[in-house]
């Protein structure tokens, strides 16, 4: 585990919650360095297909007969045209036929036959026409997909969880709740707020505060990529809530409950909220699951209200104070991101006109 980051490292400015260019950055570069949790695992099983929406790029989960879950483009190499429509639960499907001319695919993403094929060229290869293909594990309760061919390794990505969670991480669960919420906020101040310890006394005094106790018994780790709040629950044993990149968090009840929040860029100052909720297989029945689901929404509008006042408080020239001990998880984090932001070249975080202006441009 890593040491705790220094109290003097100085926050992101706002002018970085609020550029295009920065916009852009989070989504095709930023967002690539990293796997995504697109699905729980058990939402998909062999000989079904799930079409998901990530980043505005359209995907398609498969998983062959005999074979493991596979992540594809939902795109036909032929004209692009998506094979399925997005959908909230998975299908079952043989085969993959495109709408637009018929080409259809095994489930595996080869060519199987294209329509009238004798029109082509002499010499039409259908190895040479195969789908899109991304990386995609089950690691824990999800499914994990990434955007480019080197992003970090999965195990680093999750390590702290791994090594503090290992008991709920591998029991088998079942996903019994979800929602989406749009948030008038840029993505990182969504994140910076679920990894601020310092509000959550102050801002929901009845409501996660009560989840997490008291907090001169806060306790945090951190590893390269994860940071952890860990403190007692009521019901006994401890209530652990994650930090990962590039915009998750993964809470863990003592009874092997999960929770799974993330805050997804859509515009500069928009992103949408998305939860999650698993439970052991078999231990949580629709009426309390409608209840926990319920109860974390209480304190996610109250955060929402928050976020979305801050934002407007994020004007180009602010810069946010000094760092209490309880932000150490925001500063773990907003270090990551700065290192990210100077391995690719994007700009220095000086603050110098020089830098301002590359990212204006």
């Amino acid at each position: 585990m890593l040491k705790s980051p220094r109290l003097n490292q100085p926050f992101l400015p706002g002018w970085m919650y609020r550029h295009e260019a920065m916009h852009r950055w989070d989504c095709r570069v930023y967002a690539n360095r990293f796997w995504h949790p697109v699905a729980a695992a058990t939402a998909l099983r062999p000989g079904q297909t799930l079409a998901i929406t990530l980043l505005q790029q359209p995907l398609l989960l498969t998983w062959p007969d005999n074979g493991k879950p596979r992540a594809f483009r939902n795109r036909c190499p032929h004209r692009g045209v998506a094979f399925q429509a997005d959908r909230e639960t998975a299908r079952s499907c043989r085969r993959l036929i495109c709408p637009y001319h018929g080409w259809t695919y095994n489930l595996d993403g080869t060519l199987q036959s294209a329509a009238r094929e004798s029109g082509f060229e002499t010499g039409f290869d259908r190895q040479a026409w195969g789908l899109s293909e991304l990386s995609c594990r089950i690691q824990g309760p999800f499914i994990w997909v990434a955007l480019a061919e080197e992003p970090i390794p999965l195990e680093q990505q999750l390590a702290l969880i791994q090594t503090t969670a290992a008991a709920a991480w591998s029991r088998a669960v079942e996903a019994c709740g979800r929602t989406r919420r749009s948030l008038n906020c840029n993505w990182k101040i969504a994140h910076d707020n679920t990894l601020d310890d310092y509000h959550v006394a102050i801002a929901h005094p009845t409501t996660l505060h009560r989840e997490q106790g008291p907090v001169r018994d806060y306790v945090h780790h951190f590893s390269r990529y994860v940071n952890l709040l860990e403190t007692p629950h009521p019901d006994g044993g401890p209530f652990q809530t994650f930090g990962l990149p590039p915009w998750t968090h993964v809470l863990i009840w003592p009874d092997g409950r999960i929770a799974l929040l993330e805050f997804l860029p859509e515009q500069p100052l928009q992103c949408t909220m998305q939860l999650q909720l698993l439970a052991p297989t078999g231990a949580v029945n629709t009426v309390e699951a409608e209840a926990w689901l319920e109860q974390l929404l209480i304190f996610l509008d109250e955060d929402k209200a928050l976020v979305e006042a801050a934002q407007r408080g994020y004007d180009e020239n602010f810069q946010p104070g000094p760092a209490h001990q309880l932000e150490q998880r925001i500063l773990h984090w907003q270090s990551l991101y700065s290192e990210q932001l100077s391995e690719t070249g994007m700009l220095k975080l000086d603050r110098s006109q020089e830098a301002i202006s590359a990212l204006r441009a």
